[in-house]
């Protein structure tokens, strides 16, 4: 299956008000819809308790989507900047305040500024209004058929009868369609190679109890939710054979930022004979970053933590530290997917073998 989809194929496909997105088997989840001149997003706060689609018509607006977290996920935040600039340019703004913006709205997830920077190549080589339409498509078009390739690279490296843990959402929700760490799960679960799933809560905003259980069972995934503290018992009483997780940026000697929680997961795997699989697309390595104590380890409002949906769970005044990523070493990693191949055991050499050999 093709990474990429050719710029000239895609353009005859397209109409303005419909775009044909490849197929996700296994998955008709959404999050993400252009509709010709607005973008709508699930809004994935009110999730499972509410399927509402947040409009947004203009960058500013899709800005704050995303720092609100209506829409998350590395590879989802990079299609909905894409469309961010789009709207911009549809509107009539100044494409750079508007990208400066969109910027600015989550620091951790390398896919927001590749997305920018793409968008701002072909707005700078002459792109209207159109053309920066047809190329927030072609990326969200492209992070579908990305997925699907991963999930079929990912799930090779799973023997039949496998037990799989993941962390966080990295499924349809967090991605154009299918998913990164999830789409392998999704893939090798229809391959009958998982015999168990398990998930974390992932505190403070609870993605996987809320979405990463809604999207497993939409599409009836049998799982089983821990608790995040839970891990390390589970792989000592259970077993795991592999923890499978996306990632938000991966340094260039393959040190890899994800949900806050990953790190440990990583430790208490290698302490238990489980493996660990990092899924994301290339667009997610930041090569111009060595390693991951150069990467940018958002920290979010205290609030997230002393407060549930409104309500407080914590004495009034308590301080509270919030960092919502954590950084796992690539000595910790069995392997690193992504829609160019498989590199285990990574680390720099082997990392810019996988870019300088494939085109």
């Amino acid at each position: 299956m093709p990474a990429r989809i050719l710029r000239h194929e895609y353009e005859v496909l397209l109409d303005m008000n419909s775009v044909p997105l490849p197929t996700a088997p296994g998955s008709s989840i959404q999050a993400v819809l252009w509709s010709g001149n607005c973008l709508r997003l699930l809004d994935q706060r009110l999730l499972p308790e509410t399927e509402q689609w947040l409009e947004c018509w203009n960058a500013a607006d899709v800005a704050q989507a995303i720092h609100d977290m209506v829409v998350r996920g590395a590879p989802a935040i990079g299609i909905a900047a894409g469309y961010g600039v789009a709207l911009a340019a549809l509107a009539g703004e100044p494409l750079e305040p508007a990208i400066a913006q969109l910027a600015a709205a989550r620091p951790t997830a390398v896919n927001l500024g590749w997305s920018l920077a793409r968008m701002q190549r072909r707005a700078q080589a002459g792109a209207d209004a159109a053309a920066l339409v047809v190329e927030a498509q072609l990326i969200h078009a492209e992070d579908v058929a990305m997925n699907q390739r991963m999930g079929e690279l990912g799930a090779t490296l799973i023997k039949p009868g496998s037990t799989v843990l993941t962390h966080c959402n990295t499924g349809a929700l967090a991605t154009g369609g299918h998913g990164t760490a999830l789409g392998v799960i999704r893939t090798a679960w229809r391959q009958h190679r998982i015999a168990s799933i398990y998930h974390t809560e992932t505190r403070p905003w609870l993605q996987g109890a809320r979405l990463t259980a809604w999207e497993l069972k939409k599409d009836g995934l049998p799982a089983c939710m821990i608790v995040d503290s839970a891990v390390a018992h589970l792989m000592h009483v259970r077993g795991v054979d592999w923890v499978v997780v996306g990632a938000d940026r991966i340094a260039a000697n393959g040190d890899t930022a994800n949900k806050i929680g990953t790190y440990q997961m990583a430790v208490a795997a290698r302490a238990h004979g489980a493996r660990f699989m990092v899924v994301a697309p290339t667009s997610t390595f930041d090569r111009a970053c060595p390693d991951g104590g150069h990467i940018p380890i958002e920290e979010r409002s205290a609030q997230e933590l002393t407060h549930f949906k409104g309500l407080a769970l914590a004495p009034e005044g308590t301080h509270a530290y919030n960092p919502v990523f954590d950084v796992t070493p690539a000595t910790l990693i069995n392997a690193i997917v992504c829609e160019r191949g498989v590199v285990e055991n990574p680390d720099t050499a082997k990392i810019s073998a996988l870019f300088e050999s494939t085109p």
